[in-house]
This record gives structure tokens, sequence and C-alpha cells, in this order.
């Protein structure tokens, strides 16, 4: 298949009608329980009930109340379907490895170098001995085992370290592998990492880059801009940095909103591509600064398999891209 091609053409034009899951993105819990009873599971999911049930049994549960429909798992068609089967199947120990940030961090030193990594101001494992004096104004915490809960500071005077505290501790004390079933966090040593903010002057969160890599070739990537805590704005392309209509916030996306193609794109594609060699499929987060290309992480379930805001024709784009016959459980 060529490069520059997707099997279905037209998902490079904006559709005027497309399908998507049940689920409906910022629906509040009492309607989605009435269109969806089945999700009462997923809230009890949250709450750690089911740790009893077998990975399958479960995965199979919560994607009926999560995504609306059974998981075929016999024979997977969409990248939803496809991550839930590697989830079970491809227990590759170095991805294990990469999903631990700090791991991560060793990978890229020794085979790409430590100029693409972000510095880094310190690790603990007991966020009671941060010494918010000693970092920067601006800086980054993060966790090492976990996806999500990102603390940026860019002002330190208005930081509330207790309130920090607080909230890294309750990270630390959870199990990432429990809601989603991503055995790969199951033993990541859970530790809190200290890292140079690479924002604006102003404070702002710089853009970045998510390479979605099958066998070893992006094909296609999303871009994050204007994140703030609890919302960011996300837009798919292909490998040419066409628009790539596969999930409702593309097609959405205002019309004269212009997303520039980033100065080091090519450069940012085939860095993700290196980096994915002999990986069935990862996602790729980079980030393009004045000082060059930056890593983010390594995530090998997108969105855990769960990703409802995919139309159906564009789950399946992506899915036809992985080939499950080249991995051996």
């Amino acid at each position: 298949m060529s490069g520059t091609q997707t099997p279905f053409q037209d998902l490079l034009e904006k559709p005027e009608r497309y399908e998507t899951y049940a689920h409906r993105d910022g629906e509040g819990r009492i309607k989605t329980l009435l269109r969806n009873p089945r999700s009462v599971f997923v809230w009890l999911a949250e709450r750690g009930c089911f740790r009893w049930m077998k990975d399958e049994l479960y995965l199979r549960c919560f994607y009926r109340a999560k995504m609306g429909r059974k998981l075929n798992l016999d024979a997977p068609q969409t990248l939803n379907e496809k991550v839930q089967w590697l989830k079970l199947h491809d227990r590759n120990p170095l991805h294990a490895r990469l999903v631990d940030k700090l791991g991560a961090r060793e990978y890229i030193a020794k085979t790409i170098g430590e100029g693409c990594l972000i510095p880094l101001l310190g690790v603990w494992k007991n966020p009671n001995r941060i010494d918010f004096n000693a970092l920067p104004d601006r800086f980054v915490l993060k966790c090492s085992h976990n996806s999500g809960g990102t603390i940026i500071c860019t002002n330190k005077a208005a930081l509330n370290p207790s309130a920090v505290r607080r909230n890294l501790r309750r990270q630390l004390r959870k199990n990432y592998y429990w809601f989603s079933r991503e055995w790969l966090y199951k033993d990541v040593p859970p530790r809190v990492l200290a890292e140079t903010f690479i924002g604006g002057e102003d404070g702002s969160i710089p853009k970045d880059y998510k390479f979605f890599c099958f066998h070893g070739t992006a094909r296609a990537m999303i871009v994050c801009e204007s994140r703030t805590i609890k919302h960011v704005n996300s837009y798919y392309f292909d490998r040419e940095f066409r628009p790539l209509y596969v999930h409702t916030r593309t097609i959405l996306k205002p019309d004269g909103l212009v997303i520039e193609k980033p100065s080091h794109f090519e450069e940012m594609r085939n860095f993700a591509e290196r980096l994915s060699q002999g990986m069935p499929y990862v996602r790729i987060d980079l980030y393009d600064t004045p000082d060059g290309i930056r890593f983010g992480e390594f995530t090998f379930f997108g969105k855990s398999g769960f990703e409802y805001g995919y139309t159906l024709e564009g789950d399946a784009l992506l899915g036809s891209y992985l080939n499950l016959e080249e991995i051996h459980p």
C-alpha cells in the first residue's frame, strides 16, 4: 500500500453524514445511562468492582458498555477492536519497559540520543520529598506508571504544594492496569518525575504531535493544541499532513480554523518511524520546539481501545493498517 494513499480515500474529504458509536461525547451521566443502561458497568468499573473478572470477559463487558456494541475478538476489524486483541495477546516485555516514563527515557537516550529528551529535574517515590523551592518557576510533574494526570506549573507563586502532593499521592496509589486491563502498566514502579517546561514564554502549552505508527510506518497523526487542564483541541491528519476525517472532532473543526504544518513535520515523522520499527502498533508523541524535536511518550493502546469519537468508517480505516497475522502471541 502506498504511504500517500488510504484504502478509504474519501476520508480525505469532509463527510456530510457519518456514523459513530453509541456513546455521546459530552453527555451527562444520567443521559448516558438512559440511552445505554449497560454503561452502569463503566461506572462500577471505575470504582474497582470487577477486579475479580478475567481480562477477556472484563474487556468484552466494558467494550459493550462503553461503545454500545459487542467486541469482536475472533476477527477484529477496527482499531478499537484490534487494540483490545493486543491487550490480550501481544506481551512484548519491551513495550512494558517503554510505557514506564523513566524506562522510555533510558531507551531513547540509547537508541536516538539524549538531545531529544526533555530535561529531567528530579525523580521521587514520595511526593512529600519534593522540594518545590529547588524547582524553577515553570516545570511539569507527571507519574511514571500511568497515562494522564500531568501537572503543568507555569507560575510557581500561584502553586499550592499541598494540593499538588495530595494529587500525586492519589495517582501513585492507583494501578492503571485494573480499569482498562492494559497489562503493560501493571508492574511499572510508581514514581514522580519533574521535567523542564518547554512551552512559550507567555506560559502557553506547546502543541504536541501524536503519530500513529503501524509496522514501522506513520499512517496518521493528531495535532493537539489549545490544551487546558480539562480540554484539548485535537485534529487528525494523514502522513502527508492532509486532514483525515476519521474522528468527529476533525469533522466538526470550524472551517475557518487553519492548522499550520509544523516546520519539522517530515523530521518528526521520520523520528516516529525510527522509534516504531519492529512494533505492530504504537503512538509516538512528539513536540516541535524552537530547540528541536522533543520526545513525549510511547502509547501502545491509544485511548485504551475505547475511542468512541471515531466514525465507524474511520475506525475501520485505522484498523486496516494493523495486521494481526504478523504478531505471534
